[in-house]
């Protein structure tokens, strides 16, 4: 039995599931919490582990994605086959759609029992290690592009402001916008983010979406960093003055 300390847990149909760090937790048609024999249905089709200092779900399917959701947030997040990202949302929702039916999976994050991440272990290998540091004109990049998702305006794409519209926010020059939103989706493209680069060092059309899923996802923006956008429109336009 695992130990009452426990604070990650899977709840699914009424039955609470203790998840232990150092230990995957699967989820499938036969796994740890086995949801369904659907036929639909991957054997092994996410799985719950401990890395870094923080809790991961991967999609380990090859044809069905899943979505993540976060109410409290107001984050919602696609996991398609063989993407993964971080639970830091403490109480999460999963969604999937095996042949004709739909299941929904509830997610209570704690933080594992294990070493918090060094600068050495942060990046490395072709998955996500870890969240770079970003300079304070690249975090207003982000920032600007998922406002009105942190406003509760909307959730999808949308919501998103065109690049002309991000810069118009900031009281920048739209090159100087590109310049950042480039130098962001470099660093995270270099660490293992999918959605950054679209193959043959082209720009992904949807890097903009990525982005503030993967932002929103890690906590690198909030709701607190708001105000920042007005200060740094207002510096902006007593500049030009």
């Amino acid at each position: 039995m695992p130990p009452a300390s426990t604070t990650t847990f899977v709840e699914y149909c009424g039955e609470r599931i203790p998840v232990i760090a150092g230990r995957p937790f699967y989820i499938g048609r036969e796994a740890n919490l086995t949801v369904d024999d659907n036929p639909f249905l991957h054997r092994r089709f996410l799985v719950m582990h401990d890395e870094n200092g923080m809790w991961w779900l991967t999609n380990l399917g090859t044809h069905l994605s899943a979505t993540v959701t976060s109410a409290d947030l107001g984050f919602t997040g696609t996991l398609g086959p063989g993407a993964r990202m971080p639970l830091v949302f403490g109480r999460t929702s999963i969604v999937f759609t095996a042949g004709p039916t739909t299941y929904e999976i509830q997610v209570q994050t704690g933080s594992p029992d294990v070493s918090p991440p060094t600068v050495e272990n942060l990046v490395g290998g072709s998955t996500t290690r870890g969240v770079p540091n970003f300079t304070e004109s690249q975090r207003l990049a982000i920032l600007v592009l998922a406002e009105a998702i942190l406003r509760r305006d909307g959730t999808g794409a949308s919501a998103l402001p065109s690049s002309a519209q991000a810069a118009q926010r900031l009281g920048w020059s739209l090159t100087k916008f590109n310049r950042k939103l480039d130098n962001v989706c470099d660093k995270l493209d270099l660490i293992g983010v999918s959605g950054m680069r679209a193959g043959g060092g082209k720009l992904a059309t949807n890097r903009r979406l990525r982005l503030v899923e993967y932002a929103l996802s890690t906590r690198v923006i909030s709701r607190e960093d708001l105000p920042l956008l007005d200060a740094e429109r207002q510096r902006n336009q007593a500049s030009d003055q």
